[in-house]
């Protein structure tokens, strides 16, 4: 059964465990025995799953509708670090067709 919420005039809130279906109807106080209405002080309280699961729904429910791009992240096109334009070769073309790469490897023989 849950928990809810009444506020006696006299002595303050306090706090019954009572059927759904008299959830709406005024609780006598424990204390003074009044009628009181209830209240709403609390949150209701949902324990049916663990936090790891409820954060895996409520992330696939935030990417259902807004996913993240990579123009959302700060990648736009041209980008140097991702889409290889932009970038400055290192590699040196002679005149012959070969090629070299002067500052990166200067031990290995290039093809």
């Amino acid at each position: 059964m849950p928990n809810y919420d009444y506020n006696c005039p006299d002595c303050g809130s306090f706090t019954e465990t009572r059927p759904m279906a008299l959830s709406g109807e005024p609780c006598d106080c424990p204390q003074c025995g009044t009628a009181s209405p209830r209240a709403f002080f609390t949150t209701p309280f949902f324990a049916m799953m663990d936090g790891a699961t409820r954060s895996a729904l409520a992330t696939n429910e935030r990417s259902a509708n807004a996913p993240k791009t990579s123009k959302s992240l700060g990648h736009g096109p041209g980008c140097g670090c991702c889409s290889g334009g932009g970038k400055n070769p290192k590699t040196v073309y002679r005149a012959d067709g070969s090629k070299t790469f002067p500052s990166a490897r200067p031990w290995m023989i290039g093809h």
